[in-house]
């Protein structure tokens, strides 16, 4: 039986400006601590952040994952522009988050963002 996170890891996992990426909001419903607080790590800790660990949405890119992806329905309601996360932002954000899952999360979504390469990589050959 597969792990119920690693599931949910999956789900969260969305394709932005061809990188896999998971928004704010999802990383913070992953690690059980409010979106604010995510962004709160990545503005005191800027130098763990730099290009390429994390995107910033506009309102266009906003609008579509909205569209697209029923479990993010409700970021039609912010008036903030998401952040997505990198694997490599992800990464780096495990390394100053303190929550009780701040331990498990990481390698979960490690292997969920491993599995979709995989998985990507045999569809294409």
């Amino acid at each position: 039986m597969e792990n119920p996170l690693l599931l949910d890891v999956e789900e969260k996992i969305i394709i932005l400006r061809n990188q896999q990426v998971i928004l704010d909001c999802d990383v913070a419903e992953l690690y059980g601590i409010e979106t604010k607080r995510i962004n709160e790590a990545v503005s005191n800790n800027p130098g763990k952040f730099p290009d390429g660990y994390i995107l910033q949405l506009d309102n266009q890119e906003k609008s579509e994952v909205v569209e697209n992806f029923d479990h993010l329905k409700n970021l039609r309601f912010s008036p903030q522009l998401p952040k997505a996360f990198t694997e490599k932002g992800l990464y780096m954000l495990a390394t100053i988050l303190k929550s009780p899952r701040a331990v498990q999360t990481p390698i979960e979504l490690n292997l969920a963002m491993l599995k979709l390469r995989h998985t990507v990589h045999k569809e294409n050959e």
